[in-house]
């Protein structure tokens, strides 16, 4: 069973799961730069900022075109964020 990461907390949910997208990049030969698009979905949109701020972190150098959702809920009641994204074209040695 998987752990909760910070409960409560939006801006460290984000970050976790944007550095966890990021090293399955790194695993798959690209990384962030390869990124064109990006979705969150947060369960209370009064904290965007927080989602906002580390999404900035992580893409710091790109800039992804980037979408915010707010739902009602998601699956692990314990989860605020869950990000999504889109890798653009393959890269030529």
């Amino acid at each position: 069973m998987r752990k909760n990461i910070s409960p409560g907390s939006p801006y460290t949910q984000a970050r976790f799961a944007l550095e966890k997208i990021g090293r399955a990049l790194v695993e798959a030969g690209g990384g962030f730069e390869d990124v064109i698009r990006t979705r969150i979905f947060v369960t209370d949109i009064a904290r965007w900022e927080e989602v906002g701020r580390a999404h900035g972190e992580v893409f710091r150098d790109v800039r992804p075109a980037s979408t915010l959702v707010a739902v009602a809920s998601l699956v692990r009641p314990a989860a605020a964020v869950v990000p999504d994204g889109r890798v653009g074209g393959v890269h030529e040695s």
